[in-house]
């Protein structure tokens, strides 16, 4: 068997081969936790301590005068109240468990010299919550951190199994599904979709269950209808207006990947003179009433607050027990018929 080294220890943890060396020497520089955590996965290692070097205690013996520090890695949180109620609802459960909330901006994109937070990477973050983050190259980073994860979503590009943590995600297939199936029985047969499917798993499954139910009872997907390529974060409203000036006619209905999407195509029909829902249905997804043409759009309901919740119960687990399998769970979600669908 080869012998364990220090740098196999340093690789595995994701850390300086001087760190590591500074832990066994006695140095200086090294948080108690990242201590703890080269102590450890040296026993694990099989890897003969120097003298007098002892194992610390486990972060689970943790005294309870030095609570554990949870990163929330998020992107671009100000786009949504949608996203501000999840976080709200994790710092609730957390100062009720005595838990330090680590707030972690991230960018939503980065070039091949990007490197994470050090809050992040220097051993003091005990675990850590990942949002709305969609970057390829991002996500691959934060995977790659040696420190118990939970992601909320993620990109297509980059599947669960490649995460290195568990994930959360709304129900998106069977709600819209049912939706459409909802549109079908109203005597709707064309039907276009907009949303970005490749930006995000959840849109994607979205996709999946409109084509779903268009399948099963028969009906025909024109491509031409449907805008499912990449969008650009900042030009939706051009995008979507562009493609609607492409169509030599419309579908009776849309099924939108989002309420944002969604407002913004009720916009750029009004502005053509075409009327929802009298002339053309219009439905979208995650209940999010910020713009005020939402009131009346038949939507699917996301309870944000048991995400919150349950985001952060699942990091708490899995800091206690990091060796068990990862997980991908879904909340339940409820579909809200209103005006824009005819109801």
């Amino acid at each position: 068997m080869k012998k364990v080294t220090i740098q196999d220890i340093a690789d595995s943890l994701g850390v300086s081969r001087t760190t590591v060396w500074k832990v066994f020497s006695g140095k200086e520089g090294v948080s108690e936790e990242l201590k703890d955590r080269i102590i450890t996965k040296a026993l694990e290692m099989d890897y003969l301590l120097p003298e007098g070097i002892e194992p610390l205690r486990h972060s689970e013996k943790r005294s309870a005068d030095k609570p554990l520090n949870i990163a929330l890695a998020v992107s671009r949180p100000e786009t949504s109240i949608f996203w501000m109620t999840i976080i709200h609802q994790i710092a609730k459960e957390f100062s009720d468990q005595n838990v330090n909330l680590v707030y972690t901006y991230l960018p939503s994109r980065v070039d091949k010299d990007y490197v994470l937070p050090l809050s992040l990477t220097n051993g003091t973050t005990h675990g850590m919550i990942v949002m709305n983050v969609y970057n390829q190259q991002l996500l691959k980073l934060l995977s790659d951190c040696n420190i118990p994860k939970v992601f909320f979503d993620t990109a297509v590009s980059v599947p669960a199994s490649e995460l290195n943590g568990d994930v959360i995600l709304m129900e998106n297939y069977n709600s819209v599904f049912t939706l459409t199936e909802h549109l079908i029985d109203k005597g709707v047969k064309s039907f276009g979709f907009i949303g970005d499917i490749d930006y995000a798993k959840s849109n994607y499954e979205r996709y999946e269950g409109f084509l779903k139910a268009l399948y099963v009872h028969r009906l025909p997907v024109d491509h031409k209808q449907i805008l499912t390529g990449s969008i650009g974060e900042d030009s939706y409203k051009e995008e979507i207006e562009s493609f609607l000036d492409t169509l030599s006619s419309m579908p009776q209905a849309f099924v939108c990947a989002s309420d944002y999407v969604a407002c913004i195509l009720i916009s750029s029909l009004m502005k053509l003179n075409i009327r929802v829902p009298q002339d053309i249905l219009v439905t979208g997804f995650d209940d999010n009433i910020e713009n005020p043409i939402a009131e009346d759009l038949t939507t699917v309901h996301v309870y944000n607050q048991d995400i919150g919740l349950r985001l952060a119960l699942q990091i708490l687990y899995r800091i206690h027990y990091p060796d068990m399998p990862y997980e991908m769970s879904y909340v339940e979600t409820k579909v809200i018929y209103r005006n824009t669908s005819g109801d």
